[in-house]
């Protein structure tokens, strides 16, 4: 990954506070929009050349509203940073699988338990590989579960609700889901049988890369009354997914980057980088690949439900008790587009907000939000990177103003997975986690070397960003205790 030096950054970037810094209109012939980076000082060393080159080119976009935004996790990736969120006026405006990702729906949840952090400690190790055991991981991993040709169908329409209604899980599980877990425009039709036969062996897997399950315990509460409102206290356990659409996502966004790449032809529209493929918001072909994409998105809330249903039953069978409180608190999603009504110069406005590696922030009263957090807000979950801190926030009204109700996902790639590789060895990572009192279990050591904790940016440094401009605010410090991967 290239780098750019401050020295750099501060001749191409104008600051405007010292947590939102400009790309100027000018710095790239097309641009309709100025881009806008949301970053400390201190995280500016780790902000890549190519990241700014890839909000620029966002920034030409037809129908981008306000500005081309990176939030302080962001790095490269395909065709928009990882880390971007645009929005595009729905009747003037594009939508773009690489807004997205090949991950559809890659996204996160957690789940509260009565259990305290010094009951659980002790057993961590024999709790982990019995985790890792149950929920397969690893690429091309297979479920336990034998979906039908219709049951994949449901899954696609129906997501969490699917998985809930056949048993895997509780009616509450989908009320504390983004969207309720599922997106209603979804088609099946619109989804190839390539993607049906590559996602219909994989509901209730990890995969592998970046996602994980892992056991945690709240270190710190910065907001009592709104950790209250979540059901989070200090020392108490809690469950941490991160998983995404798998194969089916991945074909789909595959699938549509061809069609959409003759769309651009067809509609004449310019783009600087051809990762860019896209076609206007309301044509056929958009409409096609948004509704082909809220099917993956659904595919994966039904892979994370499947998930849950097992993490409890294992929960259950090694406590030897089934009142252990496990409920769902919330579940965002991070690689995903929507059709959302924005205040945009004062005017309301329908626009297809995309997030790519960005998480929603609503803020307090937002109808979207699930009653029970109505009046403090969505719940806003940020990883971190294998053996620090992760946190739960929560939206704001400052998010609508400055981000289309968004926040960062996590910390933030500062190396690729082969320099991560040649640069760290997974056994001596193993090691020293469990040194700290962290158990990890993985399919391979390479997959530990690949996602160890010095590939990241700092996530407290990260969410600090975040919390300071308010666009979401701290309410608990998570730490972990155990971690399985693929």
């Amino acid at each position: 990954m290239s780098e750019v030096s401050t020295n750099d950054v501060a001749s191409i970037l104008k600051k405007v506070n010292d947590y939102i810094w400009d790309i100027p209109m000018d710095y790239k012939p097309g641009m309709r929009v100025p881009g806008r980076i949301f970053v400390s000082s201190q995280l500016l060393d780790s902000l890549e050349l190519d990241t700014l080159t890839q909000v620029s080119n966002v920034a030409t976009l037809p129908g981008i509203q306000k500005f081309a935004m990176a939030m302080p996790d962001a790095h490269s990736g395909y065709g928009f940073p990882i880390g971007g969120v645009a929005a595009f006026d729905r009747d003037t405006g594009i939508i773009s699988p690489g807004g997205v990702g090949y991950d559809i729906n890659c996204g996160v949840r957690i789940i509260k338990t009565n259990l305290m952090v010094d009951e659980v400690r002790p057993r961590m190790k024999e709790l982990i590989e019995l985790l890792f055991h149950e929920i397969p991981s690893g690429v091309g991993s297979k479920s336990k579960l034998r979906a039908s040709e219709s049951e994949l169908t449901d899954a696609f329409l129906h997501g969490a609700r699917w998985a809930v209604e056949s048993g895997y899980g509780v009616k509450e599980d989908i009320e504390h889901c983004e969207e309720n877990g599922y997106m209603k425009i979804a088609d099946p039709a619109k989804v190839s049988e390539k993607a049906r036969k590559r996602g219909k062996p994989q509901f209730g897997t990890l995969g592998s890369g970046n996602h994980f399950l892992e056991v945690q315990y709240v270190d710190e509460v910065y907001e009592p009354e709104v950790a209250k409102v979540f059901g989070l206290h200090k020392g108490q356990v809690t469950v941490m997914i991160h998983c995404g659409s798998r194969g089916a996502g991945h074909q789909i966004c595959d699938d549509y980057l061809k069609i959409l790449d003759k769309a651009t032809h067809k509609y004449g529209i310019q783009l600087p980088d051809r990762q860019l493929a896209c076609a206007p918001a309301e044509s056929q072909e958009g409409q096609d690949y948004y509704k082909a994409m809220a099917a993956g998105a659904n595919y994966a809330w039904a892979n994370r439900q499947v998930i849950t249903h097992w993490v409890r039953e294992a929960f259950t069978r090694f406590f030897g008790r089934d009142d252990l409180g496990m409920e769902l608190i919330y579940d965002v999603a991070h690689n995903v587009a929507k059709l959302e009504e924005h205040t945009i110069d004062g005017e309301k406005k329908m626009v297809y907000v995309h997030r790519k590696g960005a998480t929603r922030a609503f803020p307090p009263g937002h109808p979207d939000v699930p009653r029970i957090y109505r009046k403090v807000g969505q719940p806003v979950l940020i990883p971190g990177s294998m053996g620090t801190a992760s946190f739960v926030l929560h939206g704001t009204e400052k998010a609508m103003e400055l981000t289309f109700g968004s926040a960062c996902h996590g910390s933030g790639r500062v190396s690729s997975r082969g320099a991560a590789k040649h640069k760290f060895h997974g056994e001596t990572i193993q090691k020293d986690l469990a040194a700290m009192g962290i158990s990890v279990r993985a399919t391979h050591p390479s997959i530990i070397a690949e996602e160890a904790p010095g590939v990241y940016k700092s996530s407290e440094e990260v969410v600090n960003v975040v919390h300071q401009l308010g666009i979401a605010r701290k309410v608990v410090k998570l730490m972990p205790l155990g971690v399985a991967k693929g």
